[in-house]
């Protein structure tokens, strides 16, 4: 009889420790975590405030949180995993610093200190096709020129199908190095670009 109720105490005891404990995450629910803490960095600079507003449509198809340059360090550039890049051309017909931003200063000042080897950086930059057709976003090869140098792999790459400028030194073979877009000429072109663009940079690789 003693020993019946002995082994029922201790069965009773080990029931209620087992309720009262808070359950412990599983090793799965863990690992999928982390794999969403990568971290993207978006990041841009305006002029007339164009870049601003893209910047806008690809944090909504993104989750991100859009930053200028101007309130980023170093460090912060190279805590990122992947990078997408916003800029304007502003400079037209100019061989640096065509953004006319903070980004003509970082670019040949804190990027030059960076090792970006293997990181992906996708650039996205505004243009007007009718006001300055011949430098239509050149600012986006410089970002990608710069971005290279220091061992970044550049993605992102765009058609020049459905657009209508003269020149572009952001052009490549008949790709754009990046998406281009115009606020001024084609306002209602670019929310669906950014959707569509988005979608081709996670195929690229680009952590999101």
């Amino acid at each position: 009889m003693a020993l019946r109720f002995s082994l029922a105490f201790c069965a009773s005891l080990v029931q209620g420790l087992m309720l009262s404990s808070p359950a412990l995450p599983t090793r799965s629910a863990v690992v999928r975590g982390s794999n969403i803490n990568m971290a993207v960095g978006l990041v841009y600079s305006t002029t007339t405030g164009n870049t601003e507003t893209v910047a806008g449509y690809v944090s909504e198809a993104t989750g991100l949180e859009a930053v200028d340059i101007a309130d980023l360090t170093n460090d912060d550039i190279a805590a990122f995993d992947g990078i997408i890049c916003g800029a304007p051309t502003w400079h037209t017909g100019a061989d640096t610093e065509r953004s006319g931003t903070a980004w003509d200063e970082f670019l040949y000042d804190g990027l030059t200190s960076l090792d970006l080897k293997g990181k992906k950086v996708a650039i996205f930059g505004l243009g007007d096709q009718a006001g300055y057709g011949d430098n239509f976003c050149d600012a986006m090869d410089e970002l990608k020129s710069c971005f290279s140098a220091q061992g970044a792999d550049v993605i992102g790459s765009w058609s020049t199908d459905g657009y209508d400028h003269m020149e572009s030194k952001s052009v490549d073979g008949d790709k754009f190095v990046g998406l281009p877009c115009d606020e001024d000429n084609q306002p209602d072109m670019s929310e669906s670009r950014v959707t569509e663009w988005i979608a081709q940079l996670k195929s690229e690789g680009m952590p999101l």
